[in-house]
């Protein structure tokens, strides 16, 4: 019998950086960034990760890529697991799996020409020669919107919306299946978002791609998944259709995140959900539910029962006792 594979699994995924001194009897506090994640991701689907800053985000698309080491959990690329993959397996990974970093000018190479750049990947993984890899940087630049005659430019030459397409057009290089956008619009104005959003649209649409797509923004997210999976303090709460999530909301949570969006019409009446407190810290996050200390609905079940994701309608998943 033959199923469908999802191309990305995460399975119980954790991370906890250890912090603070050593104690007694070899104990060390630990900051909870991610705390058992499990969602899965179809080959053309975007799914997007959203949630206040510090929430285990970009952690999460980290440990996916295998750039840090992850306390303990799978991940799965079509089916494979990728920490157990070695050095030859993982970097033949590398060619299916590209990131967009969110800061571009950080993450481009200010001694290096733009061509250099984009045909770094092609060199380190002997992709075509000297002539094919020019031909093949001058394709990707056409592609992003960015002028073959500005191949021998440096990146402080460019605009900030400029640089942010330099880092796709890298990216792409090598052809991927997935690629991880980790908040790839938010050094951006909101006129270059835009662009840089239609552009990413347009290039999955042409190059059948799939995101991971981390963001804060729930316009942006909005705008560019089809899956969405809202995460506090390093655990996911809610996942679902996007369309269901805003549709319908099920989490307090995501229901405050909501009710925060602005509304285009100047004589609208909209009831805001006020938070009050901060979040709680990630060394010693709270016990049962973690939302329960600014929570507006709480019952004394959520303070001391931890709630598991549970199915309350098709593809939307919620983790609380009152949803």
């Amino acid at each position: 019998m033959i199923t469908d594979i999802p191309l990305l699994s995460v399975k119980n995924l954790t991370k906890y950086f250890p912090a603070g001194e050593w104690r007694l009897f070899g104990e060390r506090d630990s900051v909870k960034a991610v705390d058992g994640i499990s969602f899965d991701v179809n080959s053309g689907d975007t799914l997007g990760i959203v949630g206040e800053s510090g929430c285990g985000k970009t952690t999460a698309a980290r440990l996916i890529l295998r750039l840090i080491p992850a306390t303990s959990g799978r991940v799965f690329f079509e089916g494979v697991d990728v920490f157990g993959m070695n050095i030859n397996q993982l970097k033949t990974l590398r060619k299916r799996i590209q990131i967009i970093f969110q800061d571009p000018f950080s993450s481009l190479d200010p001694r290096k020409t733009i061509s250099h750049i984009i045909s770094e990947p092609l060199v380190v993984h002997n992709v075509g020669n000297r002539h094919e890899r020019k031909h093949a940087v001058a394709e990707l630049m056409e592609r992003v919107g960015i002028s073959q005659q500005w191949a021998n430019r440096y990146p402080h030459e460019f605009s900030g919306g400029q640089r942010q397409r330099i880092v796709i057009a890298r990216a792409l290089a090598l052809n991927p299946n997935l690629v991880v956008c980790d908040e790839p619009v938010s050094a951006l104005d909101v006129s270059i978002q835009a662009q840089v959003l239609n552009l990413l649209k347009e290039l999955q649409r042409e190059l059948s791609l799939t995101y991971l797509f981390i963001s804060h923004d729930l316009s942006v997210v909005k705008h560019i998944s089809s899956h969405i999976a809202v995460m506090y303090l390093g655990k996911i709460i809610e996942l679902s259709k996007r369309d269901q999530l805003f549709d319908s909301p099920k989490h307090p949570y995501t229901q405050a995140l909501l009710s925060a969006l602005p509304v285009p019409n100047p004589n609208a009446v909209k009831k805001r959900t006020i938070l009050k407190g901060d979040v709680p810290n990630p060394i010693n996050p709270p016990l049962g539910c973690r939302f329960h200390t600014r929570c507006p609905i709480v019952e004394s079940r959520c303070r001391l029962e931890e709630p598991l994701m549970r199915e309350l309608d098709t593809n939307h998943t919620v983790a609380c006792h009152l949803a």
